[in-house]
């Protein structure tokens, strides 16, 4: 559908209404056969009419949702319009319509069948559309449901990342602390076996020095008393 084409039958209807509002005044004027020429040229251009105005029906029905509104109203005002016309007409040629009333009334029933089934598609319609909204809102959530779920997957990954090298500094250190340890076991060894080589020296020392008063007793004893006996 083209917002044009349907310009391009508005044009048409307007030409087309602007000669058919002209004759129900002239009717009033003429009798005879010139009034019933008057009759058959206002049956012919308003069938003329009805068929411009069921093809900007047909382009309603293919519109756009933002020029749908505008071009319905427009319709709508038309159609008021041209039945006002017929009335004028009638009034204005008393004979007016009962040749044509049998098929005006059939095709009021198509119109109105046809405006049954245009109302029928454009609430189907509607649904599709409210329906596809829905989808697209789904889709959209669904999309943003997927950008949340990779980035936690991503913190959660940089998060492991970060735990694995903390977990190799934690191994690291307790490596260290196993060697640092170690050498404390090693230390403690070494000054337990100082310790027990200082006490054999203090023992040994203490023998000594005992050995060493003993002698120098000996020594006095035979120097002193020994001879005095």
């Amino acid at each position: 559908m083209s917002s044009e084409e349907f310009e391009k039958l508005h044009e048409i209807y307007r030409s087309i209404y602007d000669e058919l509002k002209l004759i129900p005044e002239k009717a009033l004027k003429y009798h005879g056969e010139e009034r019933k020429r008057l009759v058959r040229t206002f049956d012919e251009r308003q069938g003329e009419a009805e068929e411009v105005l069921q093809g900007m029906e047909d382009e309603l029905r293919g519109a756009p949702p933002s020029y749908r509104n505008a071009m319905s109203t427009k319709l709508r005002l038309y159609r008021r319009d041209l039945g006002k016309l017929q009335r004028d007409m009638k009034n204005s040629a008393p004979g007016f319509g009962s040749s044509s009333q049998a098929a005006q009334g059939t095709t009021q029933g198509i119109y109105s069948s046809q405006n049954q089934q245009s109302t029928h598609q454009q609430s189907q319609r509607a649904l599709l559309l409210q329906g596809t909204e829905y989808l697209n809102n789904a889709s959209q959530s669904i999309d943003r449901s997927q950008r949340i779920a990779a980035e936690t997957e991503q913190i959660g990954t940089d998060i492991i990342e970060e735990l694995g090298e903390q977990r190799e500094q934690l191994d690291r250190t307790r490596n260290r602390l196993v060697n640092t340890g170690e050498n404390l076991s090693r230390s403690r060894k070494i000054l337990r076996a100082m310790s027990r080589r200082l006490m054999t020296n203090k023992l040994l020392l203490s023998v000594i020095i005992l050995m060493e008063l003993a002698i120098l007793g000996a020594v006095v004893y035979l120097k002193f008393f020994r001879k005095k006996n």
